[in-house]
């Protein structure tokens, strides 16, 4: 049974991007929700814009809110456009890799109506496994529901409520012309 232990953090939105210096690779992707149910089952398609697709199936695993099951397949490119058109909730971001000990790193760079959100996640391979959190990486988000990309996939940032919308980005240390 495949798991995903994972743990996520909001990034400080500073304009210098120190998080920039570990950048192993880039790929833009293409997200959408087939099915998000309020239980945290998840049927996600994902495209890269090339030839990269895959169809993921997430669900929880286990009290704590780091672990979930993940099942994750390739699927064709053609089969992957099909499906997102067919989801009425869908999301862009830009994902970089990044050359950080502890476990997999990722950073996701959002677009459209969850601009400007930046979201760290780390794999690991135990819940316990130590950690040493890059200092850009200004909240731990694990299990806040409301900041997972299926939630942002239904309900973006720029719907959100001002004050909440306002309050969680500065606490990433947006600038004002972000707020508001």
């Amino acid at each position: 049974m495949a798991l995903e232990i994972e743990r996520r953090f909001l990034v400080s939105l500073d304009a210098a991007e120190p998080w920039r210096a570990h950048v192993a690779w880039q790929q833009r992707l293409h997200q959408g929700y087939l099915s998000a149910g309020a239980s945290g089952f998840t049927t996600r398609v994902r495209h890269d814009g090339a030839a990269g697709a895959w169809l993921t199936l997430k669900c929880a695993a286990a009290a704590s809110q780091a672990v979930r099951h993940e099942f994750e397949y390739p699927i064709p490119a053609a089969d992957a456009r099909e499906l997102l058109a067919l989801s009425s909730q869908q999301l862009s971001k830009w994902r970089y890799g990044l050359d950080l000990p502890d476990g997999d790193w990722v950073l996701d760079v959002f677009e459209g109506s969850n601009a400007p959100l930046v979201i760290a996640e780390v794999e690991l391979s135990s819940p316990d496994q130590p950690l040493a959190i890059p200092p850009w990486c200004v909240l731990e988000i694990t299990g806040q529901g409301r900041l997972s990309n299926a939630a942002l996939a239904a309900t973006p940032l720029s719907a959100w409520e001002p004050l909440e919308r306002n309050h969680l980005l500065q606490r990433a240390g947006a600038p004002s012309s972000c707020l508001g």
